[in-house]
């Protein structure tokens, strides 16, 4: 499947996958996984981080290694060092003896071992499960499709025809947005999409989920961490998204919390039409 066949707009309005996926979709899940990721072309087929995690390790590692809850979430303490340290290969060496999650064992040496050198619980001695196929997708996201065993993990690295267009549709995003679509797979057929996504209120961030059928019309919007601004889980607005298709969502009118709501989901309803949508 050529990259641009992901998302071509089909006479039903769907996401324009194939009837029938390719072989990936039909493999077992660690396999289909292995052959889905590289959607792509492999310059650009994974974030920035991991690709040069994978060159210096020898190894594509999960979100987790620098985020605390999957891709589009807060860093974790191993992401937030690597990105103090200047966001290069070279970023590696320098935090390389650091003890970046507390566990005892230096950054380098868990990540060498195959552990998570941003989570406690995972050690040289005891590496856990952060790299098995389901630990590229947030339980959040999972739990919005149960059932799926099969995802679709497409890296939204986004280019300057990508923002222009979002632009044209009332949203600004800009290349910082970069986000990472889930996209779950039924009878062999993508059967929606989820995005998790931050926002910002009186200088405070919290993370909010989207999820949508596969026209890419709303299905949900809810609070997924709100701790720092926890009156975000309380607030009415969420219900006003649901149904409306993502190229339609409402721009935020004020600044008050509802109003960065709005405008934090227009953002990310515009990342998946500008990601998976031709124009």
């Amino acid at each position: 499947m050529r990259h641009n066949d992901i998302g071509r707009v089909r006479p039903d309005g769907g996401l324009g996958f194939p009837r029938r996926l390719p072989l990936a979709a039909r493999l077992p899940l660690a396999a289909a996984l292995l052959l889905a990721l590289p959607i792509a072309p492999p310059a650009t087929a994974q974030p920035v981080f991991a690709l040069m995690y994978k060159q210096q390790f020898g190894y594509a590692p999960s979100c987790n290694a620098c985020h605390k809850d999957g891709g589009g979430t807060a860093m974790n303490a191993y992401g937030e060092a690597f990105k103090s340290a200047g966001k290069s290969l070279a970023a590696f060496k320098v935090i390389d003896r650091q003890d970046a999650d507390g566990d005892g064992f230096a950054n380098g040496d868990e990540a060498a071992a195959k552990a998570n050198p941003g989570f406690k619980a995972s050690t040289p001695n005891a590496p856990g499960d952060w790299l098995d196929a389901l630990s590229l997708i947030p339980q959040e996201v999972q739990a919005r499709f149960p059932g799926v065993k099969t995802w679709l993990p497409k890296d939204a690295l986004l280019t300057d025809a990508d923002v222009a267009r979002a632009k044209a549709l009332g949203a600004s995003l800009s290349k910082a947005d970069d986000n990472t679509i889930y996209i779950p797979l039924a009878d062999q057929r993508p059967s929606g999409t989820a995005l998790i996504f931050a926002a910002e209120y009186l200088g405070k961030p919290f993370y909010l989920l989207l999820t949508t059928d596969r026209q890419l019309n709303v299905t949900s919007v809810e609070p997924m961490n709100t701790r720092q601004v926890p009156e975000a889980a309380k607030s009415v607005v969420y219900a006003r998204f649901t149904g409306v298709a993502v190229d339609k969502l409402p721009a935020a009118t004020g600044s008050d919390l509802d109003a960065v709501i709005t405008a934090a989901v227009k953002k990310a309803g515009t990342l998946l039409y500008v990601r998976l949508k031709n124009a």
